[in-house]
Formats: C-alpha cells, sequence, structure tokens
C-alpha cells in the first residue's frame, strides 16, 4: 500500500500568501502529476488550521517581530507572521491543487499553545493528530512526503512518519518540495537522509 503525503500546500505558503515560501507554487504541477501517476493507493494531505492569535504568532506578543525566537508555553518558539487562519482563503489549499482526489486532509496547528509542524503530531511530540493511525489501519508500507516547507513542516513530518510508523519506507519527494532558505533546506536533507529516509525526485516515482 503506497501513500502519498502533499504537507501544506496552501495559499498561506505560496506567493501572495501571508507566510509565502520562495516558489512555493511550483511544487503544484509536481504534486498534481504524482496525483495523477496512479502510482499511489492512498493520497492524503495536512493543512494548517490556526485560530486566531494563535501563540505561534508574533502578533500574539507585544513587541515581537516575525522571524525573531520567543516564546510559547515556556518553549523557544519562532515568532511568525498570521498565516493560515482557519476559514480564511490563507489557509485554503492551493486552488490549482488537484485536491478532488485527496483521500483525508488532516488539519494541524488548532491548538493555540503549541505550534505543530508535523503532520502527524504538535511540537512537544505529546498530542498526536491521528494521521499515523489512519494511515497504519489502512495498511500503509510506502509513504512519500513532498510539499511546503522543506525546512519545517516537511522535515518533521517525514522524521516523525519513520519514528511512529516503525517498518514503514518513507521517501522525500524533493522537486515536489520548497523550503523557506536555501541553508535550512540543506539542512533538513542531511537530517532527513540521516535518518535513513531516502532523497528521490518526482521521475522516478512517475518512470518507476
Amino acid at each position: 500500500m503506497k501513500a502519498l503525503l502533499l504537507v501544506d500546500i496552501q495559499n498561506g505558503f505560496c506567493p501572495g500568501g501571508n507566510l509565502p515560501v520562495p516558489d512555493g507554487d511550483k511544487v503544484v504541477a509536481v504534486a498534481n502529476s504524482l496525483i495523477d501517476s496512479g502510482k499511489y493507493d492512498l493520497i492524503v494531505a495536512s493543512q494548517d488550521w490556526h485560530p486566531p492569535g494563535h501563540g505561534s504568532f508574533a502578533s500574539a506578543h507585544p513587541g515581537a517581530a516575525p522571524f525573531e525566537i520567543g516564546e510559547l508555553s515556556g518553549k523557544p518558539q519562532m515568532m511568525w507572521p498570521d498565516h493560515c487562519i482557519q476559514g480564511t482563503r490563507d489557509a485554503e489549499l492551493h486552488p490549482a491543487l488537484k485536491s478532488a482526489e485527496i483521500d483525508l486532509i488532516q488539519q494541524k496547528g488548532e491548538n493555540p499553545d503549541i505550534d505543530s509542524y508535523s503532520a502527524f503530531r504538535d511540537n512537544d511530540r505529546d498530542a498526536s493528530t491521528g494521521l499515523s493511525d489512519f494511515l497504519e489501519d489502512q495498511g500503509v508500507t510506502d509513504l512519500d512526503v513532498c510539499g511546503l516547507a522543506t525546512d519545517y513542516c516537511v522535515k518533521f513530518s517525514a522524521l516523525d512518519a519513520l519514528e511512529m510508523m516503525p517498518g514503514v519506507r518513507v521517501r522525500f519527494i524533493e522537486d515536489a518540495s520548497r523550503g523557506i532558505t536555501s541553508e535550512g533546506v540543506a539542512a533538513a536533507v542531511s537530517e532527513m537522509r540521516t535518518h535513513g529516509i531516502a532523497i528521490i525526485d518526482s521521475a522516478e516515482v512517475l518512470v518507476g
């Protein structure tokens, strides 16, 4: 059972969004080709789904500025611009993404007191979203991960998949992903590879 996890391919992380990833919209066409490939038995997507005033927003902390390190629930926290607020266009999946073909959309980041980069659990590694249980119940043996952003939500989703679903083969599709900084992407790819996650591109899926 092969599954594809599309991480946070949302308006908020694409050009024109509140927290745009450079060239974030370029992943959409690649993701659509993967969706159309017929290579996957199951297609799932994660969706950042923050309540207004989420604690990871700089605006929730007087005097804080986006992209500086602050504190949330007693732990260091990157302060982000307000983004992907529930029910807003910013939180919607990119309109060109073939969303009708997605079997499950897993929302995350709803607890205002803790951020959730991973599609599988919050940053405290405490509260699970239930995605790993769903995939295991479906009998998934192989999981390909891609989306936005490589150096945050994609990386943590891939690493959590590996840890929370022992025996499942996890691969990262590099050309179907974009990151916030080149240095962050390089470090994320290195970390994933070190943990045994295969680094591939979409051509390996499409011709495989």
